[in-house]
């Protein structure tokens, strides 16, 4: 037992260590996102987001993008409570039968222009949860999805790139990969 609490103590973690994320880059990665919002709509970018029955994967990977570290606030990126004030629908999850008919209700309770974006795998096409009694399937089997930003959970520099790649096509110019 000594012998192994003490191999314990000296040896180096298995685990990796994570990699250096600039804040430069991601600085530059809501700058883009900013400058991308005002040429599209003249304004700021607001965003609400649904959860549709998802492991709450993706939505700590979306607050994230509230913390100090990203703060789209800075950038004039906002996340609205109401869905008439919002330009993006972000939906989390698979759908299931139960917030269905809510999903639908947000979508069209957004002004034009809209778009949705289906965030992860769940939203794709139900994840892991495919196929079960409870859900309806990926987003796009309730609501048409504009872009799909891959990933269990996808994360804050994907969502951001995701959020370009979407505003850069809606100005007609080729989007890049979410």
């Amino acid at each position: 037992m000594r012998r192994f609490l003490l191999e314990g103590l000296l040896r180096r973690p298995l685990t990796e260590a994570a990699p250096e994320a600039g804040a430069e880059a991601a600085g530059e990665l809501g700058e883009t996102l900013a400058r991308a919002a005002r040429a599209r709509l003249g304004r700021s970018l607001s965003i609400r987001v649904v959860d549709a029955g998802s492991c709450n994967g993706c939505e700590l990977e979306i607050n994230a993008l509230g913390n100090p570290f990203y703060d789209l606030e800075r950038f004039g990126l906002h996340f609205v409570a109401s869905p008439r004030h919002a330009d993006v629908l972000m939906v989390t999850g698979p759908v299931t039968r139960n917030m269905a008919e809510a999903l639908r209700r947000t979508y069209d309770a957004m002004p034009d222009p809209k778009w949705v974006i289906a965030v992860g795998d769940c939203g794709r096409d139900g994840g892991c949860f495919a196929g079960s009694y409870a859900v309806a399937g990926g987003v796009a089997a309730v609501v048409p999805v504009d872009l799909h930003i891959p990933g269990c959970p996808p994360t804050p520099t994907a969502l951001l790139q995701g959020l370009i790649a979407l505003l850069s096509a809606a100005n007609g110019q080729p989007a890049r990969s979410a």
